[in-house]
Order: C-alpha cells, then structure tokens, then sequence
C-alpha cells in the first residue's frame, strides 16, 4: 500500500514539473507567433520591428561578436555578485550583533540603494578612471548588495522564541547562537535575497556598462547594444537583448536550483509535498 501510495505521488510530482516546465515554453511559443504575425500582417521595416527570425538569424550570424561581449558582462556580474553575497552577510550578521549598529549603518544602506545607479555610475567610473572593470564591479555591486543584507538582517532576526529561550537556558554564548540558531533560519531568507540580487547584479553591470560606453575588444554586452541603437541595426540590438534576457534567466534558475538543493531536506518552502 506505502508502496503504490509513493508511486502514485511521484506520477503527480513529475506530471507537476512537466507542466511547470511546459507551460513557460507555450507561452513564449506563442508569443513568438503573434509577434511574428504582428510584423507580417503590419509589413513593419526591420529598424522599427524586426521579425523573430530575423533576430534568431542575426543572433547566428553576429555570434562570434556578441557571445564575447555576454562573457565579458557575465564576469562583471559574477563578481559583482559574490561581493555582495559576501559583504551583505557579513553586513547583516554585524547588524544582529549591535542593535546600535544596525541604528546607525543601516539607514546608509537604504540611501546606497535608492540612489540612482545612473547618476552616481559616472562619478564612479571617473574614480576608477584607471580600471574600468572595477568601476563597473563597484556599480554592479550597489544594486545587488542591498537585498542580501534586508532579507539576511529579517532572517537572523527570525528565530524561533522558544528555541533561542532554549540557548539562553544552556548559557550558549553569542557566537554558538548565530552559528547553531541564526544562521539556519536566516539560510532561506539569505537564498531569497541571492535570488534577487543575482538579477539586479546583472541590470547593475549592464547599466554601468551603458554609462562607461566602452568599446573595443573589452566591451560587454551593453556596448553592443548601444552601438546597434545608434546604427539602426536593430535586428543585432533585439539578439543581444535576447542574449542579456537569457542570462538573467540561467542566473535566476541556477540560484533558484541552489536553493531548493540545500533547502530540500529541511525547510518547509522546499519539502515535496502531496
């Protein structure tokens, strides 16, 4: 009975992530025939609308410029956001040791986060005027630090009351509280805030990269894309903003894998249920 029981839940599991995956494509198929439909029917020009498949085409036929630029874009992002995994963790694990602390810095988090990147990028950028890839880090990093230290600071607040009566009751100092009781139930709250800035470290990098207007065999994504605005060769703008959108899509499923990896055997958001 146990037996055909599981079964029968992992015929409704796998049926569950078949439709997960299936109905994204169908929706993205059919959005790619109405657009498709919309420039035939219309006769729109290329510059103002190209087709799909003129896109898919030109995204073949410029690969061998384009996928240079994504990687030089992708490492800017990368550290971008190990930065700000680091820095906002420490930050939010320095802010639940201090209720003064957190008093004083975190209000300077909140201005660094609703401070216009595109205003303070070129102040950045003339900083470092010397080193472009770390001005572009250092933008890249302001997006994505904040949500890593909001959801992290939450978590390590969020702790069971009875089980941090617990901890007192066993005299556990300071440090065997955050490492044992914090920072466990502050992981799905950190893994949220990864999910987020993971996103915005992309959009961070991009824009400073729009900002810098770097060119040359050194220029991401965002260059390509200004260049073919300014040219009118629209076709080549729509396949490197395809390309931009499908990283910000594998950045978000590889973290959104990573954390259903560690919270699955443990945390209720991740636990397989019938």
């Amino acid at each position: 009975m146990l037996f055909f029981r599981s079964s029968g839940s992992r015929q409704k599991y796998s049926k569950s992530n078949l439709a997960e995956i299936f109905a994204p494509i169908l929706v993205g198929v059919v959005a790619l025939i109405l657009w498709d439909l919309l420039v035939r029917v219309t006769q729109l020009p290329p510059y103002i609308l190209p087709s799909p498949f003129l896109v898919f085409q030109t995204l073949i036929t410029d690969w061998g410029e384009l996928f240079p630029s994504l990687l030089i874009t992708l490492q800017i992002t990368v550290t971008a956001f190990m930065a700000a995994a680091i820095s906002g963790l420490l930050t939010a694990i320095l802010f639940t040791q201090s209720k003064w602390i957190e008093r004083s810095l975190f209000p300077y988090a909140v201005i660094l986060q609703t401070t216009p990147i595109v205003a303070i990028a070129p102040l950045i950028i003339l900083w470092f005027k010397n080193n472009t890839f770390a001005a572009l880090v250092v933008c890249a990093w302001i997006v994505a630090f904040f949500p890593i230290v909001s959801n992290t600071t939450l978590g390590l607040k969020s702790v069971d009351p009875n089980l941090l009566n617990l901890f007192q009751l066993y005299n556990a100092s300071r440090w065997q509280t955050l490492i044992y009781l914090r920072l466990p139930s502050a992981m799905p709250y950190f893994l949220g805030g990864l999910k987020i800035s993971g996103g915005l470290a992309l959009i961070g990098a991009v824009v400073a990269e729009f900002v810098a207007g770097t060119g040359g065999a050194k220029s991401g994504i965002a260059y390509r894309i200004l260049i073919s605005s300014y040219n009118l060769q629209i076709p080549r703008m729509f396949a490197a903003l395809l390309l931009t959108t499908g990283l910000g899509i594998l950045i978000f499923a590889a973290l959104s894998a990573l954390s259903d990896f560690i919270l699955s055997r443990w945390h209720d958001s991740s636990i397989n249920r019938d």
